[in-house]
């Protein structure tokens, strides 16, 4: 058995309780497993723990974009687009399975926020800070050519557009394959694990932490020399329960992304455009859908399940209408959505949420918590070098510990050791025949192959040898592949944990979802020995968020 099944999770809390930890991380995020994929290389004993499931936060509810940060122009933050240009490429070329390029298109309209000459050079500064390579540089498009790539948009004063590359990803799986590849290395992480108190010596230095296991309610005590607090939205909550929220805060803000059909939006081509109140929205092409978004609006609600309300999703129609005008675009054509929460730092005088810095920051408390705030999904690297230089540099002048740097530059997470972008193509192409000669659609092959990465070896030889299983648990062998990939190799414990989390699916293929829901669950309660009260409440769990895709709620919790 893996050490990242579902079916070991007592062992690893075990583990972790026995362990002597140099590092314990707090968060399974995109930022908590980047700093513990970088901690572990260098050689520390590390251990993460998450009180949901891995990317069950924001890091699974962005905009799905690695993107170079073309927005931060505006704001005039020219380092953070060199770095973030510069980080892109790395988290392409380590995992070229789980981030595409795609070619964008910013057009221009009379009494828009760009303009012909400002886009041209806005864009051309934007090459030069990101070092975009040669075959991905802007190019600047006349209205003709504008609408050829993308009929749909509006033609009323339009002035042309700016082309440039910005790089698609599946936010979710970067995190977990980020994770499997830490885990691969000697982390010990573990989901639904929540710290509820904290362990401090007789100088009140925090030592540990009391864990509660949030499926069968059992606590451990974990010890480790140090320990990050990378809660996304929750940083402030367990500084709180270190009595150290203080100074600088989070502030956050939801962001709302509209999902719909391809025969009711047919977007050929990924759009970066005004809103009429002047915000930037992006509309992206996925498969068989395109999704929207997004909204920034200041929250407060409940962090675990900020939800879709009636002004969001009505703001994102009114975008679709004032750019998509001959579409006609009405709430029933909503197919799913999605809400999720940017922990942004507050600084003084910004009340705009657009305008908040995006700027990661490290606190370090008077217990010794190190706190993890801010930041961006493609600056997940280098904040995690950042965060554990922290660490090793304290562990060096307190102890006399020595580490090496930081050396994840050019290293492939999960999935991901497939000679990078070049190598993907070929590895894809030589897959794809393989699978076909199996029995396996084309289609699907690309998909998985796609989703998985160079980890699609393993899905093979489960599509080979679980056909039988397949038939007896009465699902679909390509749908029960993935499940028993889920559960086995990336600790998924709950149906919206592979519904949501693993595949992506609520969100872009919702009526998937519908279709094999109730068989997945049967399996899942069966070979994990759920009780029954523990299948009623995850059905239902299910139940809501396949509401809540569809249905707004009236107004913000």
């Amino acid at each position: 058995m893996n050490t990242f099944s579902s079916y070991r999770r007592e062992e690893r809390f075990k583990k972790m309780q026995e362990a002597k930890l140099d590092l314990l991380v707090i968060g399974g995020g995109i930022t908590g497993s980047g700093i513990a994929l970088d901690a572990v290389t260098r050689g520390l004993n590390t251990a993460l723990v998450e009180m949901q499931d891995f990317a069950a936060g924001t890091s699974s509810r962005s905009t799905k974009l690695v993107h170079g940060g073309l927005r931060y122009l505006k704001q005039f933050e020219v380092k953070m687009v060199a770095e973030v240009g510069h980080e892109r490429a790395i988290v392409y070329e380590n995992g070229p399975h789980v981030t595409t390029p795609e070619w964008m298109m910013l057009p221009f309209h009379r009494g828009g926020t760009f303009g012909p000459f400002t886009t041209n050079i806005g864009l051309r500064v934007y090459d030069m800070l990101a070092g975009v390579k040669k075959s991905e540089r802007r190019k600047m498009l006349n209205p003709e050519e504008a609408l050829a790539k993308e009929p749909l948009i509006k033609k009323e004063g339009l002035k042309g557009a700016g082309y440039y590359v910005e790089y698609k990803t599946d936010d979710a799986r970067l995190t977990i394959e980020v994770l499997k590849k830490a885990v691969q290395k000697g982390v010990i992480a573990t989901n639904y694990a929540k710290v509820i108190e904290f362990i401090y010596d007789d100088n009140k230095r925090i030592i540990g932490v009391v864990i509660e296991d949030q499926i069968h309610k059992r606590q451990y005590k974990v010890y480790a020399k140090k320990i990050i607090n990378a809660g996304g939205p929750w940083v402030d909550e367990l500084r709180e329960i270190d009595g150290s929220r203080k100074g600088k805060a989070l502030h956050l803000t939801k962001g709302v992304h509209l999902v719909f059909s391809k025969r009711v939006f047919p977007l050929q081509q990924a759009i970066y455009f005004d809103a009429p109140d002047g915000r930037m929205v992006f509309a992206i092409p996925r498969e068989d859908v395109t999704y929207v978004g997004t909204t920034d609006t200041t929250y407060c609600g409940d962090i675990a399940n900020p939800k879709m309300t009636v002004a969001d999703r009505d703001y994102i129609l009114q975008a679709i209408q004032y750019m998509f005008p001959t579409l006609n675009i009405r709430a029933d054509h909503v197919e799913s959505s999605w809400a999720g929460l940017r922990p942004l730092i507050a600084e003084e005088g910004a009340d705009n949420p657009s305008e908040i810095s995006r700027k990661d920051e490290i606190f370090i408390s008077d217990s010794g918590l190190i706190s993890m705030a801010g930041g961006k999904l493609t600056g997940y690297r280098k904040m995690a070098e950042e965060a554990v230089d922290t660490v090793t540099n304290q562990l060096k002048q307190e102890k006399g510990i020595l580490f090496s740097k930081s050396d994840t530059v050019h290293l492939p997470i999960s999935g991901g050791e497939v000679g990078g972008s070049e190598g993907f193509a070929r590895f894809m192409e030589r897959k794809i025949q393989e699978a076909v000669v199996e029995g396996m659609e084309e289609s699907a092959a690309r998909r998985l192959i796609q989703r998985y990465g160079a980890n699609f070896e393993v899905i093979m030889e489960l599509y080979r040898t679980k056909q039988e299983e397949a038939k007896q648990a009465e699902i679909d062998l390509l749908v029960f592949v993935e499940l028993l990939y889920a559960l086995e190799y990336e600790a998924a414990y709950k149906p919206v944990d592979f519904f949501i989390r693993r595949t992506g699916a609520l969100f872009f293929e919702i009526e998937w979802v519908r279709s094999h829901q109730v068989k997945v669950v049967e399996y899942m309660a069966k070979t994990l020995n759920w009780s029954e009260e523990q299948k009623h409440a995850y059905v239902e769990e299910l139940t809501q968020a396949l509401h809540e895709a569809v249905h707004p709620q009236t107004e913000e919790n």
